[in-house]
């Protein structure tokens, strides 16, 4: 499927679960920009590539588009919106070619020449056929990825599967490789391909034990969707950051009414876009582990360092290459003006001082070690019975207001007066909310 195609399925589900059915089809289009039969169609789209995903499984077990969406975390074993990428990391034609290589090799080594035979013999007839040279490229990518490896032995090379390391891990074993990789996708990130391989090991299990793996969901769940969707945009922005290439994109900001646009290739058909196209140099990507958003720091030549948010990003492509001195010069500059940042505020520079209370038990003190995990640069510079004084600079307040905020009484602004202010008038806010209605409640 097209490219844009794709970034209108990313927004398409970003919406679908931010509004949990709140919009109708018409208001629908509208946010996104396209019509109502442009909706229709990728709805249909999107249910058919759920049913492409669940296609070995009994019709009274397929999950519908609806069930991938929901928010309860017992029903949310599988990450959110996951399968989107799973349909799209490759065309059909090399997902059903790939297929039979690696069936063909989970059962013999074997060489180029015969892996082609199979190929010819184990594709459609309808289907083009494929050559030397494209089955030797997918041998190749195969074996970059670790999935197949060369027999040791003269040529013609024969290649078999590189699962070794499965083979080796009994069934107790691999349910703790199961957990571990589940832990991990739902605690870092990137995570798709976490997800992935646990996807493949679960698969692996079931294939090789009589009875399905007692493997159990965990209860945490990491399911930010921005999170999920946007690491679709990674691969291309790094390979632009690694060789100094330009970008170009339509970006839609937070506040905009629209977030998507499709390429109206008619100009009968032509609309005014709310999207402004961006033109920019990519330097740097910073994730957000407060609100789960994916960040790209980029220089432009009449403004300087931009930031963008990755979720309004849409229609990405890769433009000329700059010099190596230029692009250091940039990078050095946005990594000085971050230098303070909590997140990725380039404001001024200011000191806060802050006094945290210690539990008032005798166990262990998990403010102070929080403090100490998540405090970034930031330093105790006095200490007391009853609580510590933690100091930072930082590039604004903004960034590090929700974090301070979240020990509530277990924290005091000392230093600058005006943060101490804005604090004190937050919770004077927060304490009207809970005024009670009449005297007597």
């Amino acid at each position: 499927m097209a490219k844009e195609s794709f970034d209108k399925e990313i927004q398409f589900l970003r919406m679908l679960v931010l509004t949990s059915g709140a919009y109708s089809r018409q208001q629908f289009a509208e946010r996104l920009g396209i019509s109502v039969h442009t909706f229709d169609k990728t709805l249909r789209r999107l249910k058919e590539i759920v049913a492409t995903m669940y296609q070995q499984v009994p019709d009274a077990q397929r999950k519908e588009l609806a069930e991938m969406l929901r928010y309860s975390y017992f029903d949310s074993t599988d990450p959110m919106l996951l399968f989107l990428f799973r349909a799209k990391s490759l065309k059909e034609s090399e997902s059903q070619r790939i297929s039979t290589l690696l069936a063909a090799l989970n059962e013999q080594a074997l060489t180029a020449i015969e892996l082609l035979d199979v190929c010819c013999k184990g594709i459609q007839t309808d289907s083009s056929l494929p050559d030397e040279k494209t089955v030797r490229n997918d041998l190749k990518y195969l074996e970059e990825v670790g999935v197949i490896k060369k027999v040791p032995g003269p040529r013609p090379y024969r290649y078999r599967i590189h699962n070794d390391l499965i083979q080796e891990l009994t069934l107790d074993e691999l349910i703790d490789l199961y957990d571990f990789i589940d832990v991990m996708s739902n605690t870092q990130v990137p995570s798709v391909q976490g997800y992935l391989l646990r996807d493949g090991l679960k698969k692996h299990m079931n294939r090789t034990s009589s009875e399905p793996a007692p493997i159990e969901p965990f209860l945490y769940k990491y399911h930010y969707h921005s999170r999920i969707l946007d690491e679709a945009h990674l691969s291309i922005l790094l390979s632009a950051i690694q060789n100094r290439r330009k970008i170009e994109f339509l970006y839609f900001s937070p506040k905009n009414s629209q977030s998507y646009s499709s390429k109206n290739t008619n100009p009968l058909f032509e609309r005014e876009m709310e999207g402004k196209l961006q033109k920019t140099l990519p330097l740097k990507i910073v994730y957000d582990h407060q609100y789960g958003r994916w960040y790209l720091l980029a220089y432009e030549s009449r403004h300087g360092i931009k930031k963008y948010r990755m979720e309004g990003m849409t229609q990405i492509e890769q433009g000329e290459t700059v010099d190596s001195i230029l692009f250091d010069e940039k990078k050095s500059v946005l990594e000085e003006n971050i230098k303070h940042s909590w997140v990725l505020d380039t404001g001024r520079s200011v000191t806060l001082k802050v006094r945290f209370f210690n539990p008032g038990d005798t166990g262990p003190n998990f403010i102070k070690d929080r403090v100490l995990l998540q405090g970034q640069w930031g330093e105790i510079t006095e200490e007391q019975i009853d609580s510590f004084i933690f100091e930072i600079k930082v590039n604004g307040t903004t960034e590090i207001k929700p974090w301070i905020r979240s020990f509530g009484s277990s924290c005091e602004v000392l230093e600058p007066i005006y943060f101490r202010n804005e604090m004190i008038a937050e919770w004077k806010e927060l304490e009207a909310y809970y005024e009670p209605v009449r005297e007597n409640i």
